[in-house]
């Protein structure tokens, strides 16, 4: 196992090679770009091919690599969808699991077991962010334990992110976010073991995928419970301060006030967002307020389906129900 361990750890994108950290962020090259990037949504709640639920997962094609955002709520969901949709995950060899909860992550056991089949390196190392594993107790339990031991036994790895890394040229993983702003995005009455005992769990190990482009930033987050705001501020200081070419995925603004809503818009207008494609715990009426506060339009800000695609040349493509 030592060796398998060590064997997969080095193929993660050549991550030692890369090496990247916030202190390289802050050299005085200027930050790699992503030059070509395409995010399809493979869970969600809408659709109208393929199979809806709540949960959420994307494919992102990025510069000729693939990675697997978050692998959905139900074990098949994923799996089926991408056959649908025929998209060919057996090549994706790095998923990255923004948080531990189910909606996000129960489907990769069945990825890993069934893609594996054809290439035994499918789904082969996990990133995550640290706190991922912690014990939870209340309304909800951290089945990541369990699940952990289960997929390490079919040699898979994974590595977990305490600070932002560059996993490719112009590809981030941001790490546990700052909480800056009180955007509290998460489930209520769950509590998280700390150093410090036990605490209320705000999802600590909160980790999104930012891309640097020629256009600006393109965040990609699962949930967004660090906050979409705390997160492109984050993103704007360890990469570079420049606009948001885009937003994908969950946001949990889903049950947000009026106020809350109009005041991360307004912040979205002030990083210059370009384009919003808003699933998962958005919230559709979420996604049209959000639309009409920044300015933004029916093509340039819209709701996420199954099949859904943002691609950094095209922009959004969403579903025929959410058009």
């Amino acid at each position: 196992m030592p060796h398998q361990r060590a064997f997969f750890v080095a193929i993660a994108f050549g991550l030692l090679a890369y090496g990247a950290n916030l202190g390289q962020a802050q050299s005085s090259s200027p930050p790699s770009e992503v030059h070509s990037l395409k995010v399809t949504i493979l869970s969600t709640m809408l659709a109208d091919e393929g199979v809806g639920e709540w949960g959420f997962s994307a494919l992102v094609e990025v510069d000729g690599k693939k990675i697997l955002y978050d692998t959905g709520a139900r074990p098949n969901t994923v799996l089926e969808n991408a056959k649908e949709l025929k998209l060919d995950l057996s090549d994706v060899e790095n998923v990255v699991l923004s948080h531990f909860h189910d909606d996000h992550t129960t489907g990769l056991m069945t990825l890993r077991r069934e893609l594996s089949k054809r290439n035994p390196r499918a789904m082969s190392v996990v990133h995550v962010g640290r706190g991922i594993f912690l014990k939870r107790r209340g309304s909800g339990q951290n089945s990541m334990i369990a699940r952990k031991k289960e997929y390490e036994a079919t040699g898979g790895v994974f590595i977990e992110h305490d600070k932002p890394e560059e996993i490719l040229p112009g590809v981030w993983l941001s790490g546990p976010v700052p909480r800056v702003f009180p955007e509290k995005h998460y489930p209520a009455g769950i509590e998280v073991a700390t150093d410090q005992g036990w605490m209320e769990d705000n999802v600590p190990e909160d980790l999104a995928l930012v891309f640097n482009t020629s256009r600006g930033l393109v965040l990609l987050t699962g949930c967004g419970h660090a906050g979409i705001i705390n997160t492109l501020q984050y993103a704007r200081k360890f990469i570079r301060p420049a606009p948001v070419a885009a937003a994908i995925g969950g946001f949990h603004l889903y049950n947000a006030t009026d106020d809350e809503l109009d005041w991360t818009a307004d912040k979205l207008k002030e990083f210059q967002i370009a384009q919003i494609l808003g699933a998962h715990c958005t919230g559709i009426e979420s996604v049209y307020r959000l639309r009409q506060r920044t300015g933004l339009n029916r093509r340039t800000c819209s709701v996420g389906t199954v099949g859904a695609v943002f691609d950094l040349k095209e922009g959004i493509q969403t579903g025929r129900i959410a058009r």
